[in-house]
């Protein structure tokens, strides 16, 4: 537990023509990691962990695209609407680009290798449905999800795998569509067995209730 600053270390992986990393590490050799999309923007809040009385915690976030569409595209497992239309093959490249070279390059370039029970996936919005995704698909590998503001674009699935990661869900009492979707989720969950946590903050879409949920989520995770 330390309120130094760490710092934040970006490269280029091979993906898609070259796609950014960034890590927030902390100074203190990390006990816990989150892998979060949208990485440009949640590593950042590695300043909102430092003061918190946490283990140290890596976040490690892939860069999302400029286009919209293909960041939707990547992120959902499950999208069909008359504006956006699933797109299967990019969603499978980008799972293996955020599952395994995103991991590789954790472990060689920063010495990161800790068991799904020291490892959460996070996200916001969109990311959230990313973080939703790879938990329910990779749970050896994903032990806890943090899901902010999840969008509609997966839903929970008519059967949902029998080994479940814990899930931490935040919304905003002024974004209903956004707080229906994470109450669909936890409900979805908790049905299934799940460890879940619910949360309804103050706040609509975009709001700073997702950055000020982050050190209670880790706490929740990997508190001592």
């Amino acid at each position: 537990m330390s309120s130094t600053p760490g710092e934040l270390i970006t490269e280029t992986l091979e993906y898609d023509g070259g796609r950014q990393v960034t890590a927030y590490v902390p100074a203190a050799a990390a006990e816990a990691v989150v892998f979060a999309g949208d990485g440009q923007l949640i590593t950042s809040w590695g300043e909102v962990l430092e003061a918190a009385d946490l283990p140290p915690t890596m976040i490690i976030g892939a860069h999302r695209v400029e286009d919209e569409t293909v960041r939707l595209h990547e992120y959902s497992p499950g999208r069909s609407t008359a504006a956006v239309a699933f797109d299967p093959q990019r969603f499978a490249a980008h799972e293996k680009f955020f599952v395994e070279d995103v991991r590789r390059w954790a472990a060689t370039r920063l010495a990161v290798r800790l068991p799904a029970g020291r490892t959460a996936v996070f996200g916001v919005s969109a990311g959230a449905e990313l973080a939703l995704a790879m938990g329910l698909r990779h749970p050896d590998i994903y032990g806890a999800v943090f899901c902010a503001s999840p969008g509609a674009g997966y839903r929970p699935p008519a059967a949902l795998p029998g080994r479940l990661p814990r899930t931490y869900l935040v919304a905003g009492t002024e974004e209903p569509f956004f707080l229906t979707n994470a109450t669909r989720w936890a409900d979805a969950l908790r049905e299934a067995g799940g460890d879940v946590v619910m949360a309804e903050r103050a706040g609509s879409h975009g709001d700073a209730f997702s950055k000020h949920e982050f050190p209670l989520m880790v706490a929740w995770a990997f508190g001592h």
